[in-house]
């Protein structure tokens, strides 16, 4: 039941006998926490971390983390405070600073007997600077892309219904300058209907001559 990472020091001494020997030792230490990680909010920051218990047997959760920062604009290392939970808060950073964040489970007698710490560098001035640009940066890639296909499909498609509506009215027309064509026995002639002179009268068509009304004429 020793603590992890404590230093002891051992004495065997014999009964009734001055003589002893003894040994120091200092205990393998806790572990440090995993995935570190750190969540920008709008003003403040949340640090987050894996529980040490999932890891390390002998650790207990309400032994709880400390955090400690670190300011390397100004060289200050400060305590920011201990917790239970998995996370912690931390405000009032300041732009173009560069902080390193420490996280480990609680020290013990007079801080003495502390877990390994886990590291995160942090730059407050670049990460929310660099993340407006890399979002920007994204977003300009992406319309990039996205605008140019887009053109393309509708002017395609615009062709598309173009040279189908000019296929719908040649048919239409034919179709309607064959429907039309008759023999006329008034006038001795066989009228075929172009298409574009649909609606005007039988005298203004074009007309074709040298029939007879004896003359049979087939249509097909």
């Amino acid at each position: 039941k020793l603590e992890p990472g404590g230093k002891y020091h051992i004495i065997v001494q014999l009964g009734n006998m001055s003589k002893d020997s003894s040994i120091k030792i200092t205990t393998v230490s806790l572990s440090a926490p995993d995935a570190l990680k750190i969540i920008t909010e709008n003003d403040h920051v949340l640090l987050f971390w894996k529980s040490l218990a999932l890891k390390e047997k002998q650790f207990n959760e309400t032994r709880g983390y400390e955090i400690h920062m670190s300011d390397s604009a100004v060289n200050l290392t400060a305590y920011l405070g201990n917790t239970t939970d998995n996370f912690f808060k931390v405000s009032n950073l300041k732009m173009g600073h560069n902080y390193t964040f420490t996280v480990q489970a609680r020290c013990l007698f007079g801080s003495q007997i502390c877990g390994e710490p886990a590291v995160l560098l942090y730059d407050e001035l670049s990460s929310g600077a660099d993340a407006a640009v890399i979002q920007a940066a994204r977003s300009t890639d992406v319309a990039a892309v996205v605008v140019p296909i887009l053109f393309l499909i509708l002017l395609s498609l615009g062709v598309g219904f173009a040279i189908l509506y000019t296929k719908h009215r040649r048919l239409q027309s034919s179709f309607s300058a064959f429907a039309n064509s008759h023999y006329s026995s008034r006038l001795g002639s066989a009228i075929f209907s172009s298409g574009d002179d649909l609606g005007e009268d039988d005298e203004d068509a074009p007309m074709i001559t040298g029939f007879s009304d004896d003359v049979p004429m087939v249509i097909a």
